[in-house]
């Protein structure tokens, strides 16, 4: 058994310590709002925040987030970085077929909790990694920047 903190709430969970976290998420718990891209750690399509750093959770044995807290995309929202890059994503449009943009999210969101003011290479660094196979990173970048006030907003 893991007892593990995911957007707050405690969850007892019968799993394997070394099942990957993001497959607690979707198929013990039901959130599928953290998606399967590549499974090698990769894409960044099932980026959540662990202790509010961003982890790619293909990767991540449930067992590293046990007594740590979890965030995932349903959850993002309750913080105000959290927030105000959601209400960027609309604002501006951002996805396309939307697949990566929860991972996206994810780590734009971190990005700013660590980096209220990030510089386009801020950006560059924090979203490295995170694949948009639709190409919408001028988009992602000019999110970002709303998202902090800046230029775009």
């Amino acid at each position: 058994m893991v007892n593990l903190n995911i957007n707050g709430k405690t969850h007892r969970i019968d799993v394997d310590p070394n099942t990957p976290l993001l497959w607690v998420i979707r198929d013990s718990l039901g959130m599928t709002g953290t998606k399967f891209g590549c499974g090698a750690q990769l894409c960044g399509a099932c980026t959540v925040h662990l202790d509010g750093k961003p982890v790619r959770s293909c990767g991540t044995p449930v067992s590293a987030a046990a007594g740590k807290k979890v965030t995932t995309i349903e959850g993002v929202a309750a913080s105000e970085a959290g927030k105000r890059v959601q209400a960027a994503w609309a604002a501006l449009d951002v996805p396309q077929c939307g697949y990566c943009q929860s991972g996206q999210i994810m780590s734009a969101t971190a990005l700013l909790a660590a980096k209220p003011k990030p510089t386009d290479a801020d950006i560059d660094a924090a979203m490295d990694g995170n694949i948009c196979r639709c190409g919408t990173y001028p988009r992602i970048r000019a999110a970002i920047h709303k998202a902090a006030g800046g230029k775009g907003a």
